[in-house]
């Protein structure tokens, strides 16, 4: 087993954002632009996947009090700084988010779809003051820059699928399974193999848990789960407190804290919901140190077995995958091996598949306590090896093809069903 390109896999699907990564995108793709323009930014142009629209509409932008793509791309003109990755604007100065405020509020942020297949693809062309302009395009991966231009000259250039940094989906696809990532986790030297982004994750994502519970975020179903537990209307169990906790980071990330989140394929929410919910899970079972971390890193790798299959955005909500990582995350804290594992990712993939993600936003903290809740209902089931059989819906009796079956159906039915939920959201009466 190459434990080395394990540690590659996660330390590059695993990476610090602060905010949702889709507006983190936007703003980067446009900082980027912004490292080429010479002059004063008067006019951004914003062209972009109906992925990427739909899930920047009604994100929080970290440290303001705006949400959407199109403050995104102009704050990342204006204040963004591209040496922090997905943390591009979490830094913008007062001065650097009045003049994004500015631009969108004087009509020179223009917006629109673009045709390029590409499920995450951003284009953004900057003009200046002084007639200059620059372009950045981001494909692929949220920090993937292919393509930068300065005053029509072509700087850099990839065509769309190249992954420029990191592990391409085709070698994690061939390195991951199950089992490999369940010997992995048994396998591992802490000593030895670099696994400083789960070290990271934990850290991290427990702390926006912690602010989610302490502030006032979005819905607040962290907090309303947390107020329904000590009322006696649920119990206080591990199921109440994996809800509470992993939905209450989500809380504070999909409102804008300016708290960074350490992600899992692309995906703060993903990230949080394959660490909190086990990390909870472990607290409440009283894991020992060694054997928490074992199910964080296990949690962590199925979601990205499992996602680079599905891809990094899709019509299907990614709580369902991060959540299957997490079943089986629970199921190794219970003592469960590889066939209680796959018991558990036909159980998920026979419960949650089919929720939908009409985009990021509040609501998405409660479709992550869904997902939390079905994860340990699946797991304590996989224990007692009561499992969805092949006779059921798209289960089938090997989990790996159950898994490509879940994520055929999110790759070839999500086209026509994006476009359907972006005209939805774009149409809907009221919607300001």
């Amino acid at each position: 087993m190459d434990h080395k390109l394990i540690c590659d896999i996660l330390n590059s699907e695993m990476v610090v954002a602060t905010g949702c990564t889709e507006p983190a995108a936007i703003a980067l793709t446009a900082a980027t632009a912004r490292t080429h323009l010479e002059g004063k930014v008067s006019k951004v142009k914003v062209s972009a996947s109906v992925n990427m629209i739909k899930n920047a509409m009604s994100a929080g932008i970290p440290g303001t009090e705006y949400m959407g793509m199109d403050y995104a791309a102009a704050l990342g003109a204006t204040g963004g700084d591209v040496s922090r990755g997905l943390q591009v604007v979490d830094h913008a100065s007062k001065e650097a988010i009045e003049e994004a405020a500015a631009l969108v509020h004087s009509g020179n942020v223009e917006m629109s779809k673009s045709e390029n297949p590409e499920k995450l693809y951003i284009d953004v062309t900057l003009e200046s003051e002084t007639g200059h302009t620059a372009r950045a395009i981001i494909a692929s991966a949220h920090t993937n820059v292919i393509y930068e231009e300065k005053d029509g000259e072509v700087i850099s250039q990839h065509d769309v699928g190249t992954l420029v940094e990191g592990v391409p989906a085709e070698k994690i696809i061939e390195t991951l399974s199950i089992e490999t990532i369940y010997n992995f986790v048994n396998e591992l030297d802490r000593e030895k193999d670099d696994l400083h982004m789960i070290e990271n994750a934990i850290a991290i994502n427990s702390k926006i848990s912690e602010v989610g519970l302490e502030g006032t975020y979005g819905l607040n179903i962290g907090k309303n789960i947390a107020r329904a537990r000590e009322k006696g209307y649920i119990g206080d169990d591990l199921v109440t407190r994996a809800m509470e906790a992993t939905s209450a980071g989500a809380d504070a990330r999909m409102a804008g804290a300016n708290v960074p989140v350490v992600t899992n394929s692309g995906s703060g929410n993903q990230g949080i919901t394959a660490t909190v919910s086990v990390l909870s899970a472990a607290k409440t079972l009283g894991a020992d140190e060694d054997k928490t971390f074992r199910a964080v890193t296990l949690s962590n790798l199925i979601g990205i077995h499992i996602h680079a299959r599905f891809g990094l955005l899709s019509a299907l909500c990614g709580a369902t995958v991060a959540g299957t990582g997490a079943a089986c995350g629970i199921v190794y804290l219970l003592g469960g091996g590889v066939e209680e594992m796959k018991y558990a990712v036909n159980n998920m993939m026979g419960d949650v598949t089919g929720m939908m993600c009409d985009g990021a936003k509040a609501d998405c903290a409660l479709k992550i306590s869904t997902c939390i809740n079905a994860a340990c209902h699946c797991a304590f089931m996989a224990m007692d090896h009561v499992y969805v059989k092949n006779t059921d819906g798209i289960v089938e009796t090997d989990a790996e093809k159950t898994i490509i079956n879940f994520t055929e159906l999110g790759n070839k039915g999500s086209q026509v069903m994006d476009n359907l939920i972006l005209d939805i959201m774009l149409n809907k009466e009221g919607r300001y």
